[in-house]
């Protein structure tokens, strides 16, 4: 390793050590005949005094260059701490440097906390545009999430599995699918990793999880659409129906929101978020929202789903009335659910489905699947889906299938939603979009 401390890391009781870091030139200034250069790592930023001789060496560097300092470590005095910097009560005093890498000028995107450049110009320099600290703490705080979603998963005994993303069809609409030619036949992208969360749930496997990438060829331009985003799907067998997943997912989401908030509260403090952990997650039915949405003028028709602004009106309803940020909506339409969802027995013009909202967003869909073959090919037949031509998924059911049930979040949404992003794309370190393929 080129360095032997990280910047940020560094702290009085390294006082009188010599040290040797490496990182980002974020500030050069000049006092008199001494310098003052400010050092970034990924953990921080640490203060580096340059004597006369180095301070005339080093003067013209450039922003954004490495730079490898070689120093000792001082403590200040208490009058001179900054209070702003994890490293304010010391200094670095260098006693050789070295340009390891020198930036050009000038550079394509602003770098400052209040930086004015828009998200395309951001995106398109997105190496650079994560060197800065709140972007980068967005980052750092989604990793947490992947890194907590695998942790809950594992505790409640799911498997892991990585599913086929080429597939030969989609059992959701082939009008979002990405086709593409495999070796003289017709393929596509996965749309879902639905199919095959069944199939090991089926093989005995019993308890499946998945954090996979998800491809939806929707002409979307939305600041919630992606073609392509990270989903987190489970599905588990021998349920006894849809309230056994609910309860799964409520689990999950009291376990993250406590996660996030421990582990990442130096972030979230930087981002200005506040993370409100549920105790208990409400249920609202469609219909008593529509009722609710109709008294404030919003009317949604009977058999159709919630629109963005209706979602934003329940999800601010239920934050008033029961001070959550989570909502569990149930009783979805027939007519707007998949093939596969389960209808209760007493009322087939609904299904035993939910979405999960957060702070006004839809960030899943749930539901018990049907698991009886012929029930499940009459109600593909309604749907106008013909699973006697896809025999892999119809085989599922011939040889004992379990009730089971399961979910799909997106986890870019979950991070956009925590952080209080207006833009899903700034959860996402590469977005893809109808009119973005690179970098």
């Amino acid at each position: 390793m080129i360095k032997t401390h990280n910047c940020g890391e560094l702290n009085v009781q390294h006082a009188g050590e010599e040290v040797t870091v490496c990182g980002w030139l974020d500030t050069l200034r000049t006092t008199g005949k001494i310098a003052f250069m400010l050092l970034r790592d990924r953990t921080g930023i640490v203060q580096v005094f340059l004597n006369k001789d180095l301070a005339e060496k080093f003067k013209d560097t450039k922003r954004e260059s490495i730079v490898q300092v070689h120093g000792l470590v001082n403590k200040r005095p208490d009058n001179q701490v900054k209070k702003e910097m994890k490293t304010g009560e010391i200094e670095l005093a260098a006693k050789s440097i070295e340009i390891v890498n020198m930036a050009e000028t000038p550079l394509p995107i602003e770098m400052g906390d209040d930086a004015s450049t828009g998200l395309d110009k951001r995106l398109d320099f997105r190496f650079l545009d994560v060197r800065r600290e709140k972007i980068k703490d967005i980052f750092m705080v989604r990793s947490k999430i992947y890194q907590a979603t695998s942790k809950f998963f594992e505790s409640e005994k799911f498997v892991a599995i990585q599913t086929p993303k080429l597939t030969a069809s989609g059992v959701e609409s082939g009008a979002e699918e990405f086709r593409i030619e495999y070796f003289g036949k017709k393929a596509a992208l996965a749309q879902s990793p639905q199919v095959y969360k069944q199939m090991f749930v089926v093989s005995g496997l019993e308890r499946v999880y998945e954090i996979g990438t998800i491809f939806r060829a929707e002409s979307s331009h939305t600041t919630r659409h992606l073609t392509e985003f990270t989903g987190v799907d489970f599905e588990m067998g021998f349920i006894k129906d849809e309230n056994d997943v609910m309860e799964m997912i409520e689990k999950y989401l009291i376990f993250l929101m406590k996660e996030i908030k421990g582990s990442c509260s130096e972030e979230l403090a930087r981002l200005n978020v506040e993370v409100s952990v549920p105790d208990k997650i409400p249920r609202y039915s469609i219909h008593d929202a529509r009722k609710m949405l109709a008294k404030k003028g919003k009317k949604v028709p009977e058999d159709d789903d919630l629109d963005a602004e209706a979602e934003k009106m329940v999800g601010d309803y239920i934050k008033e009335k029961f001070g959550c940020d989570f909502v569990f909506m149930l009783d979805y339409p027939w007519k707007k659910r998949a093939f596969y969802h389960m209808r209760p027995d007493n009322d087939k013009s609904t299904t035993r489905s939910f979405d999960v909202l957060f702070k006004g967003v839809e960030i899943a869909t749930g539901a018990q699947r049907e698991h009886r073959l012929d029930v499940l090919e009459k109600q593909s037949m309604e749907k106008g889906v013909d699973i006697s031509k896809m025999p892999f998924y119809r085989d599922i059911f011939r040889y004992g299938c379990p009730p089971h049930g399961g979910v799909g979040f997106g986890l870019d949404r979950i991070t956009s939603r925590i952080l209080n992003l207006e833009n899903v794309r700034e959860a996402i370190l590469l977005p893809r979009d109808p009119e973005r393929l690179t970098p």
